[in-house]
C-alpha cells in the first residue's frame, strides 16, 4: 500500500468510525486563528500544535502528524459540535460531557472522547528531550517498582489493547498511579462507561492512523519510539494538579 492509498483508506475509515455525518475530512481542518482548543463549551475547536508537523521526526513523521491532527482530530471536533447541538450537553464543558455521557450517547461518547484524548495527546509530545521530575520518578518507583518496570507495563498496555484504543497513566481517586487501556475513544473520565477511573497524565494513541504510514503493522516499534518524544514536563504538571 502506498501513501496515497493509505491516506484515502484512513480518511474514509476515520469518518465512518465517528458516528457522525460522513462529511469530507478535507473540510474539517482547524480554522486559521482559532484558539488552542481549550474551549470551555461548544462550539469546540481543534487545538493548534505548539511544534511543527515534522518536529517529532524521526519518531513520528510529518505526514502522519498532518493527517492525524488536521483531518482525524478535525473530524471528531466537527461531529462533536453537531452531536451536542440542541441537547443538554451543549451547555457543558468537555470534561462535564465526558463525566455524564453513557453508552446510549454514541456520537457524543465517540467524538467527545476523540476530542479530549487528542487534545491531551498533542501536549504530551515534545521535540525537546525532557525527563520526569524527581517527585514523579519517586511516585513511579513506589507504584511500579522502577521506571523501567513502569515503561514495560505501559508499553504492554499499549501493545495488548485489541484493535483501536489508548494506553494511559492515571492518578486514581485515592491519589495512586495506575496504568490502564481503553478501547476506541473511551477514557478514564467517563464514569458511566469506563471501569478504571482517574485523571489521565500520560496517554498513547494506538489507533492505526497514529502510526501506520511509518510503522505499518509494527505497533511495538511505534510504542518504543514514543518514549523518545514524551513531554515529561507536561506529565509532571498534570501529576501535580491531580494531587491537589
Amino acid at each position: 500500500m502506498n501513501k496515497r492509498e493509505f491516506i484515502k483508506l484512513t480518511s474514509l475509515a476515520g469518518v465512518a468510525a465517528l458516528s457522525g455525518p460522513l462529511s469530507s475530512l478535507a473540510a474539517v481542518a482547524p480554522s486559521a486563528g482559532k484558539p488552542s482548543g481549550n474551549d470551555p463549551k461548544a462550539p469546540f475547536t481543534v487545538p493548534a500544535l505548539t511544534y511543527a508537523y515534522d518536529a517529532l521526526e524521526p519518531y513520528i513523521d510529518k505526514l502522519t502528524m498532518e493527517i492525524h491532527h488536521d483531518k482525524h482530530h478535525g473530524a471528531y471536533v466537527k461531529n462533536l459540535n453537531e452531536a451536542v447541538n440542541g441537547t443538554p450537553f451543549a451547555t457543558l464543558t468537555l470534561e462535564e460531557i465526558l463525566a455524564k455521557v453513557t453508552d446510549k450517547d454514541k456520537a457524543i461518547r465517540n467524538n467527545g472522547g476523540g476530542h479530549y484524548n487528542h487534545s491531551l495527546f498533542w501536549t504530551l509530545l515534545s521535540p525537546k528531550k525532557t525527563n520526569p521530575s524527581d517527585k514523579l520518578k519517586s511516585a513511579i518507583n513506589k507504584h511500579f517498582g522502577s521506571f523501567e518496570q513502569f515503561q514495560a507495563k505501559f508499553s504492554d498496555a499499549a501493545k495488548t489493547q485489541f484493535g483501536s484504543g489508548w494506553a494511559w497513566l492515571i492518578v486514581t481517586p485515592d491519589k495512586k498511579l495506575a496504568v490502564i487501556n481503553t478501547p476506541n475513544q473511551d477514557n478514564p473520565l467517563m464514569r458511566n462507561i469506563v471501569k478504571d477511573l482517574g485523571t489521565p497524565i500520560l496517554a498513547l494513541d494506538v489507533w492505526e492512523h497514529a502510526y501506520y504510514l511509518k510503522y505499518q503493522n509494527k505497533r511495538p516499534d511505534y510504542i518504543s519510539a514514543f518514549w523518545n518524544v514524551v513531554n515529561w514536563e507536561e506529565v509532571d504538571k498534570r501529576y501535580h494538579n491531580a494531587l491537589k
